[in-house]
């Protein structure tokens, strides 16, 4: 099996939680990652334990520019590259998630030929608006799955996002202790902050002029700023730990230290806190074209969170709303119950056994 979703987290991770299933499923299937140099897969896939094949990127420009003119023979370098690495290793099935990395992927996979058949394609749309490369990619793919109804992708099956297994079993009570405690947070109620992979500003800069509110209040805080950024909380005497980290490679245990959390409303994001069952202030990333608000809208409809425009996101609203919403457990608890309502745990395994059934038929 070859899976694509190179660049981002939000393509990455879904690839990777397939990848797991698929190992559970069928132990001996061996699986390729593609990616590009790019992106954030040089570092998660090895980590993950997963074999990397790298390919020439082919970022899709929005505009009429040099990058458009070139567009052609970037596409045909790298469809090339990636027919090697098909040839290579084997592939039964293509598994692509999205991004500049399975477009290729799908071009490869529909010229390669082996056994006197082509490869089969399937495609994961993680988003609400699906981008180009999988809208692309669907009109001659063998299984077209979506992570929500209405992707913009015709007849795809809606199986929700697949998370980490680690995720998915997730028993947030049960590890709410050792968490706390290993990332040094008092046992109180702890507020969880990140803004994606490379940190978000505006969220950094809220959260962290509200220390004082927030440590009068009583509650500890774990913000993950990004590893490019900083932040200076000024926290007054005797409140408990405001912890500060660039990145968080444990979320597992972040999420199970936590009380709620305020986070951006990538596809990826919403499907782990909604299938943790954590209570959430989204904060939709204010460009592209909405589909992080769309992301978030189905669990904020059942009761699993708010949504806060990035505008809107300030000190001020951090030290007003923050304290009022941690300090009412039973609201807090119907929260948490509404996000696991919403929730796909066994996406991952429904996007793996469909990816095994059409490699089996094709052998």
């Amino acid at each position: 099996m070859v899976v694509a979703g190179g660049g981002t987290a939000g393509h990455i991770e879904p690839a990777l939680a397939v990848a797991d299933a698929v190992r559970r499923l069928e132990p001996s299937a061996t699986i390729t990652a593609l990616g590009t140099t790019r992106g954030l897969e040089t570092t998660l896939v090895p980590e993950r334990g997963y074999t990397l094949q790298l390919i020439p990127p082919v970022p899709l420009p929005r505009k009429l520019n040099k990058d458009l003119a070139r567009l052609p023979l970037r596409v045909v370098q790298s469809v090339k590259a990636t027919r090697a690495v098909l040839k290579e290793v084997g592939a039964d099935v293509v598994i692509g998630f999205g991004g500049y990395v399975s477009l290729p992927a799908y071009l490869a996979a529909r010229l390669h030929v082996r056994r006197g058949r082509r490869i089969p394609i399937v495609i994961h749309e993680a988003n609400a608006s699906a981008g180009v490369a999988n809208k692309v990619g669907a009109r001659f793919a063998d299984k077209v799955l979506a992570a929500v109804p209405d992707s913009g992708l015709d007849d795809a099956q809606v199986v929700g996002m697949p998370v980490r297994g680690v995720l998915a079993a997730l028993d947030r009570d049960a590890l709410r202790a050792q968490a706390r405690q290993y990332f040094g947070l008092a046992d109180v109620p702890t507020l969880l902050v990140f803004g994606g992979s490379q940190g978000a500003q505006r969220i950094n800069d809220a959260v962290a002029g509200a220390a004082e509110a927030l440590g009068e209040a009583g509650i500890g805080v774990l913000h993950a700023y990004g590893p490019k950024n900083s932040i200076d909380p000024k926290s007054p005497d005797g409140a408990p730990p405001y912890r500060g980290v660039g990145y968080l490679k444990r979320m597992d245990l972040a999420y199970a230290a936590a009380d709620l959390v305020i986070c951006r409303s990538g596809a990826m994001t919403v499907a782990e806190v909604s299938a943790t069952g954590l209570p959430a202030v989204y904060v939709p990333l204010p460009h592209g074209n909405g589909e992080q608000r769309l992301n978030a809208v189905p669990i904020v409809d059942a009761g699993g969170g708010v949504i806060v425009d990035d505008a809107d996101m300030s000190t001020e609203w951090v030290a007003t709303h923050v304290p009022a919403m941690m300090a009412d457990k039973h609201a807090l608890a119907a929260m948490s119950q509404a996000a696991l309502s919403t929730g796909h745990r066994d996406a991952a395994e429904a996007v793996a056994a469909a990816a095994l059934e059409l490699a089996r038929s094709r052998r």
